[in-house]
C-alpha cells in the first residue's frame, strides 16, 4: 500500500485540482493547445475526472475535477478518484484549495492507496504525490494508517481472524508503541466476573476472552470499548444465509478502536490509553446460550435472553461495567451492533450517542471538518421500559421491532453508572460499493471525528 506521501522531487509533474467553476481559468493559464486538448478528450472537471496532458515523449501534467458546488456536497475526497487514472508517477498539487479542504482531499489521496492484497498477490503500483504547503504530513499519514489497519482486520475472513488473531493483532500494536498488555479467557472469565463474555463465545472451540491493553503514563483516561464478535452465526437464533454473509465484519467495532489506538499512539497524545475488546466468535453447539435463559452481568444486572443474535450488547456490557469501574475522563464504545442504525442512516453515516450534550457537538462539529460523517441519536427516556422485560432487570431483544438502534444504546448504558462522559458508536464498518478513498469492504468508521475532537473532549 502507498500510504505516505512522495519525497520532493524537482521532476515531479504538476496536478491540477479543478473545479468546474475555475476550469476556464486554468485552462488559459495552460495555453492554447493544452487547453485544445482538454476540451477534446471531455474534460470538464466534473467529480472522478481525470485527464493527463501530454508532451514530447510522456505525460507533463494531470488535471482532475473536483466538481461543482452542487456536487461537492455529495462527493467526499474527489481527488481520490483521479489516482487510479494516473500513471505511476510523482505528482505536485496545484490547487486552490486551503485548510479542512486541502486535508480532506490529501487523506483521500492517501486512503485511496489501500489495496488489501492478502490473499490475491501483489500490489497495483499507484501514482504519488508530495505533501502540499498547508497539510501536516506526519498526522495524515498516521490517520491513513489506523484506516489502514482497521479495514485490513475487517477484510481478513474469520477463518483468519478468530479470537487469536484478534489478539496477536493487539499484541503487535502494544508492541509497537510500547504498550502494556493483558488477557483474561477460557473459565477465568467466569472466575474473573465477566460472565456475559463467557456465555456468548463458550460455544465455540475457538476460546472467548476480553483483551485489555494500556498505553500513556499521563494526562486524561481515554478508554476505548469496540465489539470484537469475530464471527456470528446469531447462535440458536441462527441467522439466515444472507445475513450471515457479512459477518466476518462482526468485529468491526474492535478494528475501529484498534485502528484509533494506533492513530492516538503514532501522534503520541498527551493521554491515557485503554482499549478494551471482548474477543469471542457467537457459534452453535450443546453449549450455547439458549432464549429465555437469564444471563447475570457483571454490574450485577439479570439480562433474559429473547434473541441469541443480540449477543452484542452483551459483551459489551461487561466490558463496559469494567470500564466504569475506573471512571475514565471519557468512554467511548464502537460496534456493529443493529440493523436498526443503518436502516436509519444507511451505510454511509455513524449513528452515535452522547451522555453529554457538549461532547455530541464537539463531535459533530469535528466529524464535518474531517468528512467523516456522523448523526447524533438520542437516549430516549420513555423508551427504557421496552428493555425491562419484568421477569429481569434487562431484555436483550425488545420485541416489537422500534427504535431498535436506540433500545441497544440504553441498554449499555444501565452498564456506565460512575462516568458522565460517554458515548457509543453504532457503526456499519463496510462499504457496500466502491466510493472515492473507499474501495468495497470494511472501513472505519467515527474514529476520524473522534480523533479530531480529542482536544476539547479532553481538554488537550
Amino acid at each position: 500500500m502507498t500510504l505516505t506521501f512522495a519525497p520532493d522531487q524537482p521532476d515531479a509533474l504538476p496536478l491540477y485540482a479543478v473545479a468546474v467553476e475555475d476550469l476556464d481559468d486554468v485552462l488559459a493559464s495552460l495555453g492554447e493547445q493544452a487547453g485544445a486538448w482538454v476540451k477534446a478528450v471531455g474534460f470538464k472537471a466534473e467529480a472522478g475526472q481525470a485527464c493527463l496532458l501530454p508532451g514530447d515523449g510522456g505525460p507533463v501534467g494531470a488535471l482532475a475535477g473536483l466538481g461543482s458546488a452542487a456536487t461537492r456536497k455529495r462527493t467526499r475526497f474527489a481527488l481520490a478518484s483521479a489516482r487510479a487514472q494516473l500513471p505511476d508517477r510523482v505528482f505536485r498539487l496545484e490547487t486552490e484549495l486551503t485548510g479542512t479542504a486541502l486535508e480532506e482531499q490529501c487523506l483521500g489521496w492517501l486512503l485511496a492507496g489501500y489495496q488489501f492484497t492478502r490473499y490475491r498477490g501483489t500490489e497495483t503500483p499507484m501514482a504519488r504525490l508530495i505533501a502540499p504547503e498547508g497539510v501536516d504530513p506526519h498526522r495524515l499519514e498516521t490517520i491513513a494508517a489506523g484506516e489502514a489497519l482497521t479495514r485490513d482486520l475487517i477484510n481478513t475472513p474469520a477463518n483468519d481472524m478468530g479470537p487469536d488473531e484478534l489478539l496477536a493483532a493487539t499484541q503487535a500494536l502494544a508492541d509497537q508503541f510500547g504498550a502494556g498488555i493483558s488477557v483474561v479467557s477460557g473459565e477465568d472469565l467466569l472466575t474473573q466476573n465477566l460472565p456475559m463474555i463467557h456465555a456468548v463465545g463458550r460455544a465455540s472451540p475457538r476460546t472467548p476472552r476480553l483483551i485489555d491493553m494500556r498505553w500513556g503514563d499521563a494526562g486524561p483516561l481515554l478508554t476505548l470499548v469496540g465489539k470484537g464478535v469475530c464471527f456470528d452465526t446469531g447462535g440458536l437464533n441462527i441467522k439466515p444465509g444472507a445475513s450471515m454473509g457479512l459477518m466476518k465484519k462482526d468485529m468491526g467495532g474492535a478494528a475501529t478502536v484498534l485502528g484509533l489506538a494506533q492513530m492516538i499512539m503514532a501522534l503520541d497524545l498527551p493521554i491515557r490509553l485503554r482499549v478494551l475488546i471482548p474477543a469471542v466468535e457467537n457459534a452453535i453447539s450443546g453449549s450455547a446460550f439458549r432464549p429465555q435463559d437469564i444471563l447475570t452481568s457483571r454490574k450485577g444486572l439479570t439480562v433474559e435472553i429473547n434473541n441469541t443474535d443480540a449477543e452484542g450488547r452483551l459483551v459489551l456490557a461487561d466490558a463496559l461495567a469494567l470500564a466504569d469501574e475506573e471512571k475514565p475522563d471519557m468512554l467511548v464504545s464502537f460496534a456493529t451492533l443493529t440493523g436498526a442504525a443503518r436502516v436509519a442512516m444507511g451505510p454511509d453515516i455513524a449513528p452515535f450517542f452522547a451522555t453529554e450534550t457538549s461532547d455530541a457537538g464537539a463531535v459533530i462539529i469535528a466529524a464535518r471538518k474531517v468528512a467523516d460523517p456522523v448523526w447524533e441519536l438520542p437516549y430516549w427516556e420513555p423508551y427504557e421500559k421496552m428493555i425491562e422485560p419484568g421477569i429481569a432487570d434487562l431484555d436483550n431483544a425488545p420485541s416489537g421491532g422500534m427504535a431498535g438502534c436506540i433500545t441497544a444504546a440504553l441498554f449499555l448504558r444501565r452498564f456506565v453508572t460512575q462516568t458522565p462522559n460517554y458515548m457509543h458508536f453504532d457503526i456499519y464498518g463496510w462499504n457496500p460499493a466502491a466510493a472515492p478513498a473507499r474501495p468495497k469492504g470494511g472501513v472505519g468508521q467515527g474514529a476520524r471525528a473522534l480523533l479530531a475532537a480529542l482536544p476539547e473532549l479532553l481538554a488537550l
